[in-house]
């Protein structure tokens, strides 16, 4: 028996040393019985493509990504001086206006992904963006990504609201599979995912190539019946009775979330 050090071993698989210990995993099939397979989906649909709705918050709006919010965009991301929150996107920063301004117009266009620009609701002035992107009906699953939140935008209570519109719309639409992905080396993002109730299926090693350098993805997900528990996370995250006077928050999005799916397993 050949034993590896666990570096070498898929992230997924790191507590299954041996053939044996996955074998011990696995339901035993025999000639006597069928193998296993899925749960049946009577009566299951394919949900439609989502459109560009606007979405209403209590917080922000989500409305079709055009080219008329660039502008305010563009002013939004100033104070982001280093370029770091471009880091981990296969695109920017983008040093002119006109240079964004291209992408915003070329990704108006796009029908997936599927672009949202992100409004606060007290100034209705555009400060993210977001997109649905790998949109297959087919098998029930849509990614969120492309997010980008200005630093106007981000550690607000819009910034979450705004994640909270786009997943709920993914779920009343009858999708039963909701993903999130990034660079494994995105800690911030990683962070994100789990504090909104997203779980951490494993790492794809050298899954794409990005600015000139190799990335490996980690892979969250969440699905349609932890919905229900999770949505009543969010709601209750969101009210404004959730927040003090001075604006703080009273119970933490990560506590609820994580007790949400504790009630799911």
């Amino acid at each position: 028996m050949v034993l590896f050090p666990t570096s070498c071993i898929p992230q997924p698989l790191q507590n299954w040393r041996t053939s044996t210990e996955l074998a011990g995993r696995m339901p035993a099939v025999t000639l006597e019985s069928p193998p296993p397979v899925g749960a049946a989906l009577p009566g299951w649909q394919a949900p439609p493509a989502p459109q560009h709705t606007a979405l209403e918050g209590r917080y922000c709006r989500l409305e079709a990504l055009r080219a008329a919010h660039a502008a305010a965009l563009y002013a939004a991301n100033a104070p982001d001086i280093s370029g770091h929150s471009w880091t981990y996107m296969p695109y920017g920063p983008f040093a002119q206006m006109a240079d964004y301004q291209r992408w915003v117009e070329q990704s108006a266009s796009s029908t997936d992904p599927l672009f949202f620009a992100i409004l606060e609701r007290s100034s209705m002035r555009a400060t993210g963006v977001a997109s649905y992107l790998r949109i297959m009906p087919a098998s029930g699953s849509i990614e969120v990504g492309h997010i980008h939140y200005s630093p106007v935008l981000a550690r607000t209570r819009a910034a979450t609201e705004a994640m909270y519109l786009l997943m709920q719309q993914a779920f009343q639409l009858g999708y039963r599979r909701y993903e999130w992905k990034c660079d494994s080396l995105n800690a911030p993002s990683r962070a994100a995912a789990l504090r909104l109730g997203f779980s951490f299926e494993g790492v794809f090693r050298q899954a794409t190539v990005y600015k000139q350098r190799s990335r490996d993805t980690a892979w969250y997900a969440m699905i349609d019946t932890e919905w229900p528990a999770l949505q009543a996370a969010f709601e209750h995250w969101l009210a404004p009775e959730n927040f003090d006077a001075a604006g703080r928050q009273r119970s933490a999005l990560s506590a609820l979330t994580s007790a949400a799916l504790q009630q799911c397993a």
